[in-house]
């Protein structure tokens, strides 16, 4: 079903992140090239302008979720091929346009060529687009190194001069969005970001921020996500339990199985409640329904809300994998 040709972005990724094999396989180059001039990669790439950005110029947070910024992660999502001429231009735009002078990827959507402040860097953004960005290959770009370093900083709160009460307010994913409490959503994101960079180009520093940000996600049942929650509330939000595909700022419980499986944390004893509530929303042809599909508010519709999902289940296959290592 996952390598059905009718969908051949699905078919590309599942023959690289399941049957493991190598970029250069004649299989997965074909796949790939037939991706990039299919839907939704090529409808995606057919809304930007010449410039490199997408709806409007500037930093590219607005709207949500056709923005800039939201067009470069989920062609990352899709596997779209890094060499691509439209996603280069997306890549040096963003690097141009959306970094605030901290490092860090800021969430603005003025329509001015400025940088965002510092105050609008936030874990979820920055962790979206560096792990998009090294997927694409700038990760010896100095702009990316410099995000990464952010990132990790705002981890561990290691030489950080100042925080925000509208942004990242304090380190261990402290967030404004979350009453200034940690964010587990930011932690998902700004986590699946490190675990990109291969594990022999990490510096004592991105080590240190992971195994404080896996230690912050392990520290509660994934199964359940009652992390930290601002605002009065007292149950997490329901969309933790709404498996999805694409994904923007929110995160679900796959994602979060997903960047701890990607840090080896795979067989560990703390993910076994998940894995079964995981199993437990499997259909009886061995599907995963898509629950959070951001119908209608992207260039293009990548899947029915509610309808049995590749790209969900697809997912969950690289996650299962993981944890029969």
């Amino acid at each position: 079903w996952l390598l059905d040709p009718a969908t051949p972005a699905v078919s590309h990724v599942a023959l690289r992140d399941l049957d493991g094999r190598p970029g250069d396989d004649p299989e997965v180059t074909e796949a790939r090239a037939r991706a990039m001039l299919s839907e939704p990669i090529a409808g995606i790439l057919a809304a930007q302008h010449p410039g490199g950005w997408w709806e409007k110029p500037g930093p590219g947070y607005a709207t949500k979720y056709r923005g800039t910024v939201w067009q470069l992660i989920f062609l990352d999502q899709l596997g779209a091929d890094p060499a691509a001429p439209g996603v280069r231009r997306a890549c040096a735009y963003v690097l141009d346009h959306s970094q605030a002078v901290t490092g860090g990827f800021g969430a603005s959507g003025t329509s001015a060529e400025t940088a965002p402040p510092p105050s609008a860097v936030i874990h979820c953004l920055n962790g979206n687009l560096v792990r998009a960005l090294v997927g694409f290959g700038w990760l010896e770009d100095d702009r990316v190194q410099r995000a990464i370093e952010w990132e990790a900083r705002a981890i561990t709160g290691e030489g950080v001069e100042r925080w925000y009460a509208s942004g990242t307010s304090g380190a261990g994913f402290a967030c404004a969005a979350n009453e200034g409490l940690p964010c587990a959503w930011g932690a998902v994101k700004g986590l699946l970001a490190l675990a990109r960079i291969p594990p022999g180009l990490r510096s004592p520093l991105v080590e240190r921020a992971i195994e404080s940000g896996a230690a912050f996600l392990l520290s509660r049942d994934p199964a359940t996500a009652d992390y930290p929650m601002g605002w009065g509330n007292t149950r997490p939000s329901r969309s933790w339990f709404r498996l999805g595909f694409p994904s923007g700022y929110v995160s679900d419980i796959l994602q979060n199985l997903e960047v701890l499986c990607e840090l080896g944390y795979g067989t560990d004893a703390r993910l076994r409640s998940s894995i079964d509530w995981l199993l437990a929303k499997q259909d009886a042809l061995g599907r995963w329904r898509n629950e959070y599909a951001y119908n209608g508010k992207t260039w293009g519709d990548i899947e029915r809300q509610g309808q049995p999902s590749k790209w969900v289940t697809l997912r969950v296959c690289r996650v299962l994998k993981a944890t029969r290592a």
